[in-house]
């Protein structure tokens, strides 16, 4: 199992309405190319960011399934209507330890 943890980092003020947005309109679309384990509204550290954790039978599967989801146009449409709110992103591979519980 490879889980990434994708966070962004928005602009101050907009996270309820990137949230409402990407629940809406981009959530029914990736989950169809990833598996969603988890979503928070960090509270401290950097805040005015949201994390996700998307689970993938390894770095293939993920390269494949992000391939796919690049190409799917209704994906294609949804990502300029969230770029706006960006003000940075980042992506950390998480790979679990032997003791790490499943799923």
């Amino acid at each position: 199992m490879l889980v990434e943890m994708r966070t962004y980092e928005l602009t101050p003020g907009t996270v309820p309405e990137f949230m409402a947005i990407y629940e809406h309109e981009g959530l029914g679309i990736i989950t169809q190319y990833a598996t969603l384990k988890g979503c928070w509204v960090k509270e401290s550290g950097t805040l005015n960011s949201v994390v996700f954790c998307w689970e993938y039978d390894d770095y293939a599967h993920r390269a494949a399934q992000r391939a796919k989801l690049a190409a799917d146009p209704r994906w294609q449409v949804f990502t300029p209507k969230i770029v706006p709110y960006l003000v940075h992103q980042e992506s950390v591979f998480l790979a679990p330890a032997s003791f790490c519980p499943a799923g």
